[in-house]
């Protein structure tokens, strides 16, 4: 019965610690959101928490089973990771994967303290350095801008005159024509405050009629 308690406190502190660094991935609409770090998180704990039971009395390797899970955990993360033209997305969703399995593992271990720090760790990586990334102004990161003009050749011109100042490179993502607007949308990965320096020169053009950007949802 004691066992049985204690293996059931194990799983329940695994789902909350991946809970909470899950509902963080949530609410940035990641692939691995809450219910995939729950599961990840008490999977790895229950792994942990059997390892021992398998390998019984005799065995010379109690944590076989959990050793794997290291090498599992990857290939998941790996699935997270995707290659496009110019950049690699899902490298802080594989990471953040790879860290909750060792969360679960700590709990599997009766560690509690150790996984609740982890987890506070993880929580504060994600939420509040990239934050300092993006004020600091080292941190570059890829933002879309749908610019749309009536004329197309002056509007493509005055595009290319800005990222030409700025020596930045146009990579097109998607262009077409709404009613008799032409509308192109391209990304650009730079810092924020060039960012900002990029949307007031596309602005103040007189062949530019709008200029929106806006984070790309693909970005960890």
């Amino acid at each position: 019965m004691a066992l049985f308690q204690g293996t059931t406190m194990r799983m329940l502190m695994a789902c909350a610690m991946g809970g909470i660094v899950g509902w963080e991935r949530e609410w940035r609409h990641k692939a691995s959101g809450l219910r995939t770090n729950m599961l990840i998180c008490m999977g790895s704990a229950l792994f942990t928490v059997l390892s021992p039971v398998l390998a019984g009395d005799i065995g010379t390797n109690k944590g076989q089973v959990a050793s794997n899970i290291v090498q599992g955990i990857g290939f998941l993360g790996a699935g997270l990771i995707l290659h496009t033209r110019n950049r690699v997305l899902g490298l802080t969703s594989a990471a953040t994967v790879w860290v909750v399995a060792a969360i679960g593992m700590a709990c599997g271990a009766g560690l509690y303290f150790v996984s609740a720090i982890a987890t506070l760790i993880v929580y504060v990586a994600l939420q509040f350095v990239g934050l300092f990334e993006a004020r600091s102004n080292w941190k570059r990161f890829p933002m879309l801008y749908e610019v749309r003009g009536s004329d197309e050749n002056t509007m493509f011109a005055a595009i290319l005159a800005v990222l030409d100042r700025e020596h930045m490179r146009l990579n097109i993502m998607e262009q077409g024509q709404v009613g008799a607007q032409r509308r192109v949308i391209f990304t650009v990965s730079v810092s924020e405050a060039r960012h900002r320096a990029l949307l007031a020169q596309l602005t103040a053009s007189a062949a530019t009629d709008t200029v929106v950007s806006y984070r790309d949802e693909e970005e960890d």
